[in-house]
């Protein structure tokens, strides 16, 4: 072959097992676990390895706001408490202290050496079962989609005429380096509330708006907690209320909104836009490979198969079934997409047994059923609650703040668990197993806890399902006949 011919050769196609498009978080972890048994896999990134920092990201900022509270907050544990001084360069030093150590697990040399070819470039499918990046061409068994989601500002009315520096989104968290004053932040989904939170901890002024309830997705009793919190702390709330004017001001940005009290108009020198995100999909090409795309994402069913069954989609580009479902339930998609690749089983998504979390102060953590629940017929349900203030180990760390709240059926099954108060992220845990494996109530309250321990809230829950128990004559009867025998 002359050298001509060679030059203009096109390279040989792969033939992975796998083909994983992204490699973020959830990409990468489906990458390393794919590879660990010996699978060939591609992995396809336009950009850097690791994609999207911003969970991340952002609890290194709320963990960061949670210290200089406690600071504020120590004189009830008999401590002088102290007006903490933030050092905004020194903050962000702390972010991307955290960033380096999830980073280094995405090295190109790390995936390289665990056997994952990793290819940069941008990638679009060019049929049912090929995808090409630039001249590379990749025909896979299968193919996984994550190429996760980036911030929307096209809903926001006037958005446009904004000057970018006055918008900050939960990606610019990790390259602030200075607060911004007078903070206005538009959502009230969980991430847009604790980033307001943890703002307002850090010394900026900082006001809430959102068109309904915030924490939609959440218990509303625990939200009126975390609502009260918010207030005390400084946080201006407007529930209910719509932006329908912005425009630049010399030292910001001034916003008109409609809302209960009708229009008000407020000044912020910054904007932050949390939970308004849509799916990175634009150059994909689905349409090429058989598979259905709408706002929400790729079309995908409880398996998180698309129309076409040979490709997969999780994360937070997934719409369907798994619609809303990565900020809580990303690591279930792992799972679900492995199985499924490697054994040819086909797992179902479940939502309900996923933690939802809200990292604000205090925390919410939900599992079971999200709207109200509704009984067939009185008395199906019963409700239970163990406040943190009675549980000595709370009452001695000074976090005496929410309540473990149950909701079972009349056999004690678990139907609904809600944890609001500090640690309710890690207390959810055990109740996430138990609702997967079936346990309910009597099987949690006959459950060892640590003594001294937050945890003793959630037996003190389980065992108040026993209580009435204790009533019943018939189980008197047996106690008194047994007595008779020493």
């Amino acid at each position: 072959m002359s050298d001509a011919k060679a030059k203009t050769a096109k390279p040989a196609a792969l033939t992975p097992d796998l083909c994983v498009v992204g490699a973020g978080e959830r990409g990468i972890a489906l990458a390393t676990a794919a590879a660990a048994f010996g699978v060939p896999v591609v992995l396809v990134e336009r950009r850097t390895t690791g994609g999207r920092p911003t969970a991340l990201a952002a609890r290194a900022l709320i963990e960061a706001a949670a210290r200089a509270q406690e600071l504020r907050e120590a004189g009830r544990l008999g401590i002088e408490p102290a007006s903490p001084a933030v050092k905004d360069t020194q903050l962000n030093d702390h972010i991307r202290r955290a960033l380096a150590v999830s980073a280094a697990n995405h090295r190109p040399e790390r995936l390289a050496a665990l056997g994952i070819r990793l290819i940069q470039g941008e990638a679009h499918f060019t049929s049912r079962g090929s995808l090409a990046v630039g001249e590379l061409i990749v025909k896979a068994r299968r193919f996984a989609i994550a190429t996760g989601s980036r911030p929307d500002l096209s809903a926001l009315p006037g958005m446009a005429a904004l000057a970018p520096a006055l918008i900050l989104s939960e990606d610019d968290l990790p390259g602030l380096t200075r607060l911004p004053e007078r903070l206005a932040v538009l959502g009230g989904s969980a991430p847009a509330v604790a980033l307001g939170q943890a703002f307002a901890r850090l010394g900026s002024n900082v006001t809430i708006i959102c068109p309904g309830d915030i924490l939609p997705e959440h218990d509303g009793e625990a939200v009126m907690t975390v609502r009260q919190r918010l207030l005390r702390e400084g946080v201006t709330l407007h529930e209910g209320s719509e932006v329908t004017h912005l425009e630049s001001r010399r030292a910001g940005v001034s916003l008109t909104l409609n809302g209960p009290a009708g229009d008000v108009t407020l000044e912020a020198s910054r904007l932050l836009v949390a939970g308004h995100r849509r799916p990175d999909i634009e150059t994909l090409d689905l349409d090429l490979a058989g598979v259905r795309s709408d706002a929400a994402g790729i079309t995908v069913d409880r398996s998180l198969r698309t129309a076409n069954r040979r490709i997969h989609a999780l994360g937070s580009c997934a719409g369907g079934a798994a619609a809303g479902s990565s900020g809580f339930a990303g690591d279930d998609h792992v799972g679900i997409v492995l199985r499924s690749v490697l054994f040819r089983r086909s797992g179902a998504l479940d939502l309900a047994a996923s933690p939802r979390v809200a990292w604000c102060r205090p925390e919410i953590a939900s599992i079971g059923e999200r709207q109200p629940i509704e009984p067939a017929a009185p008395g199906q349900l019963r409700v239970m609650r163990w406040p943190f203030a009675e549980v000595p180990g709370a009452v001695a760390a000074g976090r005496t703040e929410g309540y473990v709240k149950l909701v079972t059926d009349r056999k004690g099954r678990l139907r609904a668990v809600t944890v609001v108060g500090e640690g309710a992220s890690e207390l959810i845990a055990p109740w996430s197993v138990a609702l997967k494996a079936g346990f309910g109530a009597p099987a949690m309250a006959g459950s060892p806890f640590p003594t001294m321990a937050a945890s003793a809230a959630s037996r003190g829950a389980a065992l108040t399902f026993l209580a009435p128990a204790t009533t019943r004559p018939g189980l008197r009867r047996l106690i008194g006949f047994l007595r008779r025998f020493g």
